[in-house]
């Protein structure tokens, strides 16, 4: 099958998902890539996107020749241009070369297809504008590119006779979306932003991304689209500091009260604001005409998801991936609340087999090993104001009781470390919701951890510690587990709540030991071999041989073989 569609940066974010959308509609579609070739097939894979009408072609748009591979594509009908760079910094050169010039080869190499139904180029919602306009390239590269581009594509494709339509959306935001808006986000989730940039005005549109991968993909296919313009944004985007406070509010965490007026933020130096000088442009209270594109998504049957729930969404996508740095988790993911508390979930709520509870100074993220190997609905959770979650509102206890409320199983209860103390009063309180209670190293039947660690000297030292500094102080090695405690221990107030966390557990050790005693739930303890009880117990003991504190680390194996036994013993 000869492609009647092809898609020039199909790699990138709005490429991908454009991409995806062509083949679920039945188009033969040629993916045009510089790089990252696998990695588009890869994610369309995981998307559950058919891949029997894609052809990925090798392209680069600043050669006049778009240097495209050896493929037969004159039966292409439909030329998306997603291809472009999208980046801060860049210099008058670079930026030209892929949104000007590249812009312009595209065009070139459209007009010489014999059957051409329609040109769509991807600008920007800041871009078009009254022609003659010209850019200022003072302001910045990118911006500047984009207008210059913006202008010179209309004007080439009169002078070609090309058809051209000009798209002009918002910030795509959806999985995969780390730049521009992202970094603000990143910045309010580790409590790195003390005021909202711009006045209380500003207005930075947001636009779903699959919302618009469906909308260019059906602008060929009206004919009133030909030489039109069209904003493609969500107009009930909150105004910036309303959206701050918004995903302030999901995520739980302190949204600033204050504004900072982009002339001052102009005026004082990068090193103090953090604000690429770039992105002040954006910081306006400038709206667009979307009337166009809504009456076309009316009559095409499309309605864009509500604001609100994707803004969530996404920044639980960022979140969940560490704003870039890790994969996201395959099972479902997300902020919930629980007993009042912003908490970080993943997994299966209704029916796990497994509830696995982290430790000091881990987040649930820690057990990921062990379920890669456990091959059972899992369910777990950040404990409030340790990993992602927020602080608690109330007791741990009532916490862990409004987690497990919706579970409609029997499921075998795990609990690592400090997360012992409220697994044992869980069961003791609710022996018929469990099956089974499992308590891998618990820290009230061990020996305490060393006074000076107990210190509330020690957060600000934890605070700092590097990601090989924690794995030789834990005994673990240096992974994703250690690095995403790193990044939690160094957010706002963390490492200190960890601190207080560690010093309420040792107050706790007798009691503890005192509702072992009397639990009526099957109780298995597990402990690495390295880190003996110093309390004797009549509950069975496992020891892991060659394990330390942290045997879901070091030992994932073997634990999991040993909760999948415990699991078929039901």
């Amino acid at each position: 099958m000869r492609p009647d569609s092809i898609v020039f940066g199909a790699a990138g974010f709005i490429g991908r998902s454009l991409v995806a959308e062509l083949l679920r509609r039945g188009h033969v579609v040629a993916a045009a890539v510089r790089t990252g070739g696998d990695a588009l097939t890869s994610w369309l894979t995981g998307q559950d996107v058919p891949l029997d009408g894609l052809t990925v072609v090798g392209a680069d748009i600043t050669r006049p020749d778009l240097g495209l591979a050896a493929a037969d594509l004159t039966a292409v009908r439909d030329v998306y241009n997603c291809a472009g760079r999208y980046a801060f910094g860049l210099t008058v050169a670079e930026a030209r070369a892929a949104n000007v010039t590249g812009a312009l080869n595209v065009l070139d190499w459209a007009a010489s297809l014999a059957d051409l139904r329609r040109l769509v180029h991807v600008s920007g919602y800041r871009v078009s504008g009254p022609e003659g306009d010209p850019p200022d390239y003072r302001l910045g590269a990118y911006e500047a590119s984009k207008k210059e581009g913006d202008t010179a594509l209309r004007a080439r494709a009169r002078e070609r006779g090309v058809p051209l339509t000009l798209a002009n959306p918002a910030t795509a935001i959806g999985p995969g979306q780390y730049v521009g808006l992202a970094a603000l986000v990143s910045d309010l989730w580790h409590g790195r932003l003390p005021a909202v940039p711009g006045g209380p005005e500003v207005f930075v549109p947001v636009v779903d991304v699959g919302y618009l991968a469906a909308f260019l993909a059906g602008l060929p296919a009206h004919e009133e689209s030909r030489g039109a313009a069209y904003w493609i944004l969500d107009d009930r985007t909150p105004v910036l500091p309303e959206l701050i406070g918004l995903l302030a509010e999901h995520m739980g965490v302190r949204a600033p009260r204050r504004t900072i007026p982009v002339g001052l933020l102009r005026r004082l130096p990068r090193a103090l604001t953090g604000a690429d000088p770039e992105t002040l442009t954006f910081l306006s209270p400038d709206r667009y005409d979307t009337a166009l594109a809504r009456a076309l998504a009316e009559r095409s049957g499309l309605r864009p998801p509500p604001v609100e729930a994707t803004l969530r969404t996404w920044a639980d996508d960022l979140v969940a991936t560490r704003f870039g740095a890790t994969p996201a988790p395959r099972r479902p993911y997300g902020y919930q609340r629980v007993a009042g508390t912003s908490t970080w979930v993943a997994g299966n709520r209704a029916e796990p087999g497994h509830v696995l509870l982290h430790g000091l100074p881990l987040d649930s993220d820690s057990w990921e090993p062990v379920i890669d190997r456990l091959g059972s609905p899992v369910l777990t959770a950040d404990l409030p104001g340790l990993g992602r979650s927020a602080p608690g509102n109330g007791p741990v206890d009532a916490w862990l009781a409004d987690l497990l409320s919706p579970v409609r199983t029997r499921p075998v209860l795990v609990a690592h470390s400090l997360a012992c103390g409220p697994a044992l009063r869980y069961a003791a309180a609710h022996p018929d919701r469990l099956s089974r209670l499992v308590l891998v190293s618990p820290a009230f039947l061990q020996a305490p951890a060393p006074r000076p660690l107990r210190s509330r000297l020690a957060a600000p030292l934890l605070r700092r510690m590097s990601a090989p500094r924690l794995a030789r102080t834990l005994g673990v090695p240096d992974g994703p587990a250690v690095r995403a405690a790193v990044a939690g221990l160094a957010r706002r107030g963390q490492a200190r709540r960890v601190i207080a966390a560690l010093r309420a557990s040792h107050a706790t050790r007798h009691e503890l030991r005192r509702t072992l005693e009397r639990v009526s739930v099957p109780v298995e303890i597990v402990v690495g071999s390295a880190d003996p009880l110093t309390v004797p117990v009549n509950e069975p003991v496992t020891t892991i041989d060659g394990a330390g504190h942290h045997p879901h680390l070091t030992h994932p194996g073997e634990l999991a073989r040993l909760l999948a036994r415990e699991e078929a013993a039901l």
